[in-house]
């Protein structure tokens, strides 16, 4: 028995198939349904402005499966309109959104669509000031350019949070990213029906990014335990500034992390992780970009230039002298910082930049989270310059002690 295939079906099919495997939702159905109804509104659209048939595409509305009868009767055309564009409707100005059909962003988007999308709230000078102190250390911000910091910092809007209030709920559609300015959080993951607190924001950090850039569910719950304000950016915005700017920075440095020794160990999705919370620091030669004895806060790799590692000498009767002896130097694709970090100890010794150097720079927590798998390279790595030292200083109780 053989079965023909209506005029049309494998167009409509395949333009839906690929905004699938795009935008890769969790829930299949309900993309479904603001797909066609996307479709369908287009097309009506286009009935209104043209006498020409159009393709009738069959929706299924949340609320009613009901069609119109006076439908039933249209053409279908053969081909699946080429310009044709899916854009899920924006949520409701009074309710979160529950679905998880997050948009797709195209990073190579035309600026002149971008500024047009912008959104600025208004902020008196003391809002303003509180607004760049509670985003001066969140990491998403460390890599982009002042003019896009400033876009941020004018898109974003502030909250007030009452106690035991919700601010996101494990399992929505993500709608804002948010940086604290005061007030403690609760994180609460429920799993197999049973909820627990499994940590908390002691006035300040941010939370809300991951269901925004990687288009996945709200993985926790964040609830307030006492008053406290919040600063929001929208989903758009976010996607526009931040998943843009990570996106070129992926393309900028993906194929020189996967050069990097250190990093070859690392499954890809995890490289590209790093690739996300990278920041980028220029130095001028002599500049010192770490000073021993300081407490560590970031590790480095070098993109370009050259850098050299200097430690200060002991006198006889074993008193720190201020000479400082070379011991190493680094190039493209080496690294450096990394032991203080792994011995929870100040500085070791002192980094300078050899000429013209640009490090590529990964802050503690990112390290700590990203990097653990890596922890036996390092660890090698320390055994490596206590046999410098020894050679050096006829000692290694700088790395110990």
């Amino acid at each position: 028995m053989s079965v023909e295939v209506p005029v049309g079906l494998t167009d409509l099919l395949k333009g839906y198939t690929l905004e699938v495997l795009k935008q890769r939702p969790a829930d299949l159905l309900e993309f479904a349904v603001q797909y066609f109804t996307c479709l369908r509104e287009q097309r009506s659209s286009t009935r209104s402005c043209s006498r020409s048939p159009v393709t009738r595409a069959v929706a299924f509305d949340q609320d009613s499966a009901q069609t119109d009868s006076g439908d039933e009767d249209e053409e279908e055309d053969d081909d699946f309109p080429e310009d044709f564009t899916f854009k899920p409707p924006p949520p409701s100005k009074n309710n979160r959104r529950v679905s998880v059909c997050a948009e797709a962003y195209n990073p190579d988007e035309d600026e002149d669509d971008a500024s047009d999308s912008r959104v600025v709230h208004p902020k008196t000078d003391q809002q303003r000031h509180r607004l760049q102190e509670a985003c001066k250390d969140i990491l998403l911000f460390k890599t982009l350019e002042q003019d896009q910091f400033n876009e941020v910092l004018d898109s974003m809007f502030e909250v007030l949070v009452k106690p035991q209030e919700c601010i996101i709920n494990q399992g929505d559609d993500g709608d804002n990213f948010y940086v604290i300015e005061r007030g403690v959080y609760d994180i609460v993951i429920q799993k197999d029906g049973v909820s627990r607190c499994v940590g908390h924001y002691d006035n300040k950090g941010s939370f809300g990014e991951l269901a925004l850039m990687y288009n996945t569910p709200r993985a926790a719950t964040i609830m307030s335990t006492q008053e406290g304000a919040l600063w929001a950016l929208d989903r758009a915005t976010f996607h526009r500034l931040i998943v843009k700017n990570n996106a070129k920075k992926r393309k900028m440095y993906e194929s020189f992390i996967e050069s990097v020794p250190l990093l070859k160990s690392l499954q890809l999705s995890e490289r590209m992780k790093i690739v996300d919370v990278l920041g980028m620091k220029s130095f001028k030669n002599g500049d010192q970009i770490i000073r021993q004895g300081d407490e560590a806060d970031c590790f480095y790799i070098v993109e370009s230039g050259e850098v050299k590692i200097m430690m200060r000498s002991k006198t006889r009767a074993g008193q720190r002298s201020n000479e400082e002896v070379e011991i190493a130097r680094c190039t493209r694709g080496q690294y450096f910082g990394e032991l203080a970090l792994v011995t929870n100890k100040p500085r070791a010794a002192s980094v300078y930049a050899s000429g013209e150097t640009r490090c590529l720079v990964i802050d503690v927590q990112a390290f700590e989270r990203l990097l653990g798998s890596c922890k036996e390279i390092l660890q090698r790595n320390i055994s490596h310059y206590e046999h410098q030292l020894v050679a050096l200083f006829g000692s290694s109780d700088d790395l110990k002690h």
